[in-house]
């Protein structure tokens, strides 16, 4: 089927009269009318076509639109519908040969309207049905940043962790409403936030400063070892960088971190683009508490928790396009589990410290080729009145890439 049989036109504040000719004859010819409640009621009240409601969950909904394939059918959806819109769903599950697509602004174009921003240097981030820690990955000082919000109170929501960030000094500003004869812009700052009568219709708007002394945490590799809760199970900051810099993520990428520690790889792995995916897998109870708290500190909630021993937890996971073995390489039967998952192009990195591990790597090694680097790493410390150098443990390092 090539006919387009569904629209997808986006609409504002202003209703059907803001809407292009083209947009409105598509909304007049479709026989059934799909939307939340406040776009169905834009329509005029005579109008006599069946109309579906987004239900909860939407997929229910997204269901009912495919098994009515090929009937005329319209979807009234906010601003741009491939902006964080039901547009990017279901461009997934429908050819867009079958799909016409009108988009309105995007709040992210109206905010930018008012402020003044360009829309090429913000970054943006949605938090509709989102966990709210994911802001703590994208705020850094100058950072401007643009923010749809779940509801009313999503704006409390990030001034509160805005300052607990130490940013309470960051301008917040939210727009009401954009397009609409009701919009409103109110602006505060995170820390003396205090307005709670707030439209549920809302962006957010974020200029970043941080308060005097907070340390920003940067999204390339390394971290400082004092950004993580750990029990000292941690692969440390130089070694870490060099680690990430091996297994090369790329958006949109799945990493295995097997023997996750306190969680620090798969982290870093996921701060490095938003489209990144990771799975921690530790046995440790304690770790895996650490792994939670690390990963809601540092902005990457999703991260998908693991509890239990490889390889026998590994079987049913999805396949990775990266591998790191942080602990537990002399597991039977782990190598073989590890490479006969990994998609072609991935690489899987090894990490040791005792000469066990490094008869494990260098029987894989044989197996497959690949390289190993030795890594050695030295801090200087005091000793007495004076600073002299103290070696961390000599980190052996495999890698292999599947061809």
């Amino acid at each position: 089927m090539t006919q387009k049989w569904l629209s997808i036109v986006g609409i504002g504040e202003d209703g059907l009269k803001g809407l292009s000719a083209i947009a409105l004859s598509l909304v007049n010819q479709a026989k059934i009318l799909v939307g939340g409640d406040r776009h169905l009621a834009m329509l005029p009240p005579n109008d006599q076509r069946l109309k579906i409601p987004w239900k909860s969950p939407i997929s229910a909904t997204v269901e009912e639109i495919i098994q009515r394939r090929g009937e005329l059918i319209c979807i009234l959806a906010s601003g741009d519908p491939l902006c964080y819109g039901i547009g990017a769903t279901l461009t997934r599950r429908i050819p867009i040969s079958e799909i016409t697509i009108i988009p309105a602004a995007s709040a992210f174009s109206l905010a930018c309207a008012r402020l003044g921003w360009s829309l090429t240097e913000v970054e943006t981030l949605s938090l509709c049905g989102r966990p709210p820690a994911l802001l703590k990955s994208y705020i850094y000082p100058g950072g401007k940043l643009l923010i749809l919000s779940e509801g009313k109170e999503t704006p409390g929501i990030v001034a509160e962790i805005l300052t607990k960030c130490g940013y309470g000094d960051t301008k917040i500003t939210v727009l009401e409403r954009m397009g609409g004869i009701e919009e409103r812009i109110v602006e505060s700052l995170a820390a003396s936030w205090k307005e709670t009568e707030i439209a549920a219709l809302n962006a957010i708007a974020i200029d970043c400063i941080a308060d005097t002394g907070v340390i920003a945490l940067s999204r390339l590799p390394g971290l400082q070892d004092f950004a993580y809760h750990h029990d000292g199970q941690l692969t440390k900051r130089e070694v870490r960088a060099i680690t990430l810099s091996t297994l090369a993520p790329l958006p949109g990428e799945l990493l295995w971190d097997v023997g996750a520690g306190c969680g620090s790889i798969s982290i870093e792995w996921m701060r490095s683009h938003s489209r990144c995916r990771a799975i921690a897998i530790e046995q440790n109870s304690s770790r895996l508490n650490y792994i939670a708290d690390n990963a809601a500190s540092l902005g990457t909630p999703n991260l998908q928790i693991i509890a239990g021993k490889a390889p026998d937890v590994l079987k049913d996971l999805p396949k990775p396009d990266a591998i790191f073995i942080g602990g537990g390489v002399t597991a039977p039967g782990l190598f073989d589990i590890c490479w006969e998952a990994l998609r072609p192009g991935g690489r899987i990195v090894a990490n040791v410290v005792t000469l066990e591990g490094e008869q494990t790597l260098f029987q894989w090694y044989e197996k497959l080729g690949g390289n190993f680097t030795r890594i050695t790493i030295q801090r200087a410390e005091p000793i007495g009145k004076f600073l002299g150098w103290r070696g961390m443990a000599t980190v052996t390092q495999w890698v292999a890439v599947k061809l």
